[in-house]
């Protein structure tokens, strides 16, 4: 009897060697695939630029005379740039006094306070040549809010004036790119003799508008 169950037990050790034997040869084999990772990095340059319009000659309406006593003017520049720091633009005069004729010549805008451009008066016995700006770029707080330059001769009230230099003074700024379309700004030019006559004649002024990149 011992002998039958040491022979079954013997035989079940047997069958069960066996059975793990084909269950690991056939059990199912997970095979990972080997990967490995690479990268590039694609650069693009945008070179900066920036351009600036000519506009045409300003002839100042109306005349001055005996019965006429001021006068105005306007030109339009136009800046572009893609400079991501965006541009400034400023102006000058080539001669001081800046409107001349010969011998002659109007005196540079007076501001009450020198350099800070001011609502427009030229005291009595005096003739003053000034200017002025509007425009999207250009700052209401030291031009003034008038988005014209006046009319029949008469300076517009809002807006605020100074003298030429002979050195850059900024007129409008930003500090993005523009559209592609660019960005106006407008020089006003305003003339004025107050109890005084100007000396008839052909008077000019050269004034150079220089726009940069930031």
């Amino acid at each position: 009897m011992k002998s039958n169950i040491k022979k079954s037990f013997i035989v079940s050790l047997i069958s069960l060697f066996f059975i793990q034997m084909i269950y690991v040869y056939f059990e199912p084999v997970t095979v990972t695939a080997a990967s490995v990772t690479d990268s590039v990095v694609v650069t693009l340059t945008v070179d900066s630029g920036i351009t600036i319009t000519a506009p045409t000659n300003v002839t100042m309406t109306p005349n001055i005379g005996i019965a006429t006593n001021g006068s105005i003017g306007s030109a339009v520049w136009n800046v572009k740039t893609n400079r991501a720091t965006g541009y400034s633009l400023a102006v000058k005069a080539s001669t001081a006094p800046a409107l001349v004729s010969g011998a002659n010549s109007f005196a540079d805008y007076t501001e009450a306070v020198n350099g800070t451009p001011d609502l427009w008066s030229v005291p009595s016995g005096s003739k003053e040549f000034g200017y002025s700006a509007f425009g999207t770029d250009t700052p209401t707080a030291t031009w003034g809010t008038s988005v014209s330059c006046g009319a029949a001769g008469v300076p517009a009230v809002a807006q605020k004036y100074a003298g030429f230099e002979l050195t850059d003074l900024t007129i409008a700024t930003r500090n993005t790119v523009t559209t592609p379309a660019g960005i106006d700004t407008t020089i006003c030019f305003a003339a004025e003799q107050d109890t005084i006559y100007a000396a008839s004649g052909t008077y000019t002024a050269s004034i150079t508008a220089t726009a940069t990149e930031l």
